[in-house]
Parts: C-alpha cells; sequence; structure tokens
C-alpha cells in the first residue's frame, strides 16, 4: 500500500474548507508558499485537480469535493480524539468556540462564563458574534446560542435564558407627531426601523399573537439596519417604530425615552438556547461550560 503524506491531506481539506490559501496558512501555521507546493504535489501524486483557483478564490472541484466529503471529518474526529485526552489531566483544556449575538454575549455568556476561565486558566473560549444563523457544523464552532424556535430539529437545545418577549416601541417625540397603533394592521401607516436578515437576505416580517390569533405584518420604513443597537438609536431619535426583545429596550422603557405599544399582542416565546450537533463527542472543557450556562435556567 503507498503511504500519503497526512499534513498534504489536511492541507488539502483545511484550503477548501476556507477557500483562501491565505487563510488556511494562518490556521496551519505555514508560509502560503509551502502551502501551494504541498497542494500541487498531492495534485501530481493522485494525477487529479482537486482545487480551482482563481485570482480571487479558491474552489474544490468535483474531484476534490468528493476527497473532501471522505476525509474532512476524519481529522475533525482525529482532532476531538485529541481533545477527549485532557481528560487525563489535572484540569481541562483546550479551546471552546461559540458563536451568538451581541446581547446574549454580554446579558448571558459572559456573566456565566467569566467565573469558569478564573477558575479553569487552561480553558480558552472564543466568541464570535454574528447575527445570521451561523452552521456551526460547516463553520466548525462548538456550539451556538439562538432563540429556542429557530434551532434545527437535528441539534441539542439546552435553555440557557428566560422566557422572552418582544415589544413594539417608539419616542415620545415620535408619537407626538403620529397616533398610537392599537392593532398590528395600524403599523401599516406608521414609520417602522427594518431588519435585515442576514441568514436569508429579506426582511424580518414582525410577527404577533393575541388570544391564539397570529398576525404577520410587513412594516415599512426610511431605516433598515442588520444588528439591534442601531435600531434602538435611531428609535430614540424618533425616527420611526422598533420590534425587538423587550430586554433589550427596558432600560429606555424604564427611563420614559420609549414608549411602549401592542403590548397585548407581544406573546412570550422561548429565549435563548445554546445549541450543538448530537453527534458530538464532548470535551471536558466544554462540558463544563454547558453546566456553567445550564445553571441559568435554575436561578
Amino acid at each position: 500500500m503507498v503511504k500519503r503524506n497526512l499534513n498534504d491531506l489536511l492541507y488539502f481539506v483545511t484550503v477548501a474548507r476556507e477557500g483562501s490559501f491565505t487563510r488556511a496558512a494562518s490556521l496551519l501555521g505555514v508560509t502560503q508558499s509551502a502551502l501551494s507546493q504541498a497542494i500541487r504535489g498531492l495534485e501530481t501524486r493522485l494525477d487529479i485537480r482537486l482545487l480551482t483557483r482563481t485570482t480571487r478564490s479558491v474552489s474544490p472541484t468535483a474531484a476534490g469535493e468528493r476527497l473532501l466529503n471522505a476525509i474532512g471529518h476524519r481529522f475533525d474526529e482525529i482532532e476531538s480524539e485529541l481533545e477527549e485526552l485532557t481528560e487525563l489531566r489535572n484540569k481541562p483544556a483546550g479551546t471552546v468556540r461559540i458563536t451568538c449575538g451581541d446581547f446574549a454575549l454580554h446579558s448571558i455568556l459572559l456573566p456565566k462564563l467569566m467565573p469558569l476561565v478564573r477558575d479553569y486558566p487552561d480553558i480558552n473560549l472564543e466568541f464570535d458574534v454574528n447575527f445570521g444563523l451561523r452552521d456551526i457544523v460547516a463553520d466548525r464552532f462548538d456550539a451556538g446560542v439562538r432563540l429556542g424556535n429557530t434551532i434545527n430539529k437535528d441539534m441539542i437545545a439546552i435553555p440557557i435564558g428566560p422566557v422572552m418577549r418582544l415589544a413594539v416601541v417608539g419616542s415620545p417625540e415620535y408619537f407626538a407627531a403620529n397616533s398610537v397603533p392599537r392593532k398590528p394592521q395600524d403599523l401599516m401607516k406608521h414609520r417602522c426601523i427594518n431588519q435585515r436578515m442576514q441568514s436569508s437576505g429579506g426582511l424580518y416580517v414582525w410577527d404577533f399573537e393575541h388570544n391564539g390569533r397570529q398576525v404577520n405584518v410587513r412594516v415599512d420604513g426610511q431605516l433598515i439596519f442588520n444588528t439591534t443597537q442601531p435600531q434602538i438609536e435611531a428609535a430614540l431619535a424618533g425616527l420611526g417604530l422598533v420590534l425587538l426583545p423587550e430586554d433589550e429596550l427596558m432600560p429606555y422603557m424604564d427611563s420614559g425615552e420609549l414608549i411602549r405599544v401592542l403590548e397585548d399582542w407581544c406573546a412570550p416565546f422561548g429565549g435563548y438556547h445554546l445549541y450543538y450537533p448530537s453527534r458530538r463527542q464532548s470535551s471536558p472543557a466544554f462540558s463544563l461550560v454547558v453546566d456553567a450556562l445550564r445553571l441559568t435556567k435554575h436561578r
């Protein structure tokens, strides 16, 4: 049997996944020239092209895609098994990567996980603040944080925060010049601040529920954002109405800077959940992260 250079295969998998020799070289800790030479050598030995290279991107050929699907997960399994060896150490170690939104990071993750960082100096935490629905398997995250009703059924989902409600708010200045909406359909006559969804590219449809009746409204307005803080700032400036989780708006509602409307139409729903693949073998470090976050449900 002809022996293959596993480093060359690992290099190929990394380049194919990253779509870039530059990023792959940085992750692997090698030079771009050495990486490119290794890939060319692998293609020469196999007598088949594995990657299509352009000036802007790198993508696998049909043969490269087949090889990536066949061996990529093997390297993931090896990495996972090596992480499992930390059980033999006195203290858990390793890096846990989590993708989440900014509010969940500051309100839940950091308060609950900072004690873990202090108690376990060999555990590293990496947070990716992203408002899109990241594919944590493809993007190689250990876990993600989303609202419970947006998580795929093939994932393990653990509640890490309380039940939530949305709130529609506007500034006193806005309502001084505009009528107060009494039902969701009235929003069609108002200036509303829209949110562009990173996952689908479409605008968020405002949804409401009252006594079992559900109503969806496609609102209109001059402003569109893809994160929450600019929406709040625009509402404070009197530029329109905004729909966001009430926890994010509560300080402004308490101070009177923003006024809540349509409260009866904002039903409670599942709050933030930590989710991860059901087939994932938990490392000691990851198990500690899960345990630390799970406690928030009971406090």
